[in-house]
């Protein structure tokens, strides 16, 4: 998707409110949808250029269910409620409403993103001679018993092959 500019959005703008062409007319002879344009004229007619300048936005929890509270009460579109809570992407209430009504208010709580922290272990702080530091060295012994049985077996193993191979040559 193209980036349209400032004066590319006046431009379209200026043509529908002239009377040059429709949502869908202007929104083709630029590459958008008639959605996109008809948000434009939208928050142009109520805002001015400023209107038009949109940032990126986190929209805190209690905003969201103002909003949704507002067009349940209301009954208004989600335009006309992305104009009046100043909101410059009317999907985003699309959005923010098919979650609530999925999955509750714990749904438009913001996620973390990226990778979650890495925990730290906790060192065993068992009391020597206490039954838990028994069974943990016992755990340890068994386990390093095992890895030398296993040790032992490969030696052995690699010394029955190095003496075959001695006898066939």
């Amino acid at each position: 998707m193209t980036k349209i500019s400032l004066n590319q959005k006046l431009t379209a703008i200026q043509k529908y409110l002239d009377g040059q062409g429709s949502y869908s007319l202007i929104g083709k002879s630029i590459g958008v949808r008639k959605k996109i344009v008809q948000t434009w004229v939208a928050f142009y007619n109520e805002y001015g250029v400023d209107g038009l300048i949109s940032t990126y936005t986190k929209y805190p929890i209690e905003l969201k269910m103002d909003v949704l509270k507002y067009m349940n009460d209301t009954g208004a579109s989600v335009l006309e409620t992305a104009v009046k809570f100043r909101i410059s992407s009317p999907s985003s209430i699309e959005m923010w409403r098919k979650k609530f009504e999925e999955h509750g208010i714990d749904a438009l709580y913001p996620k973390k993103k990226g990778r979650p922290p890495m925990k730290k272990q906790k060192k065993n702080t068992y009391i020597p001679g206490s039954q838990e530091a028994l069974q943990a060295e016992n755990e340890r012994l068994r386990a390093e018993n095992a890895y030398l049985k296993k040790l032992h077996a490969l030696i052995q193993e690699k010394e029955k092959s190095q003496t075959k191979s001695k006898h066939k040559s």
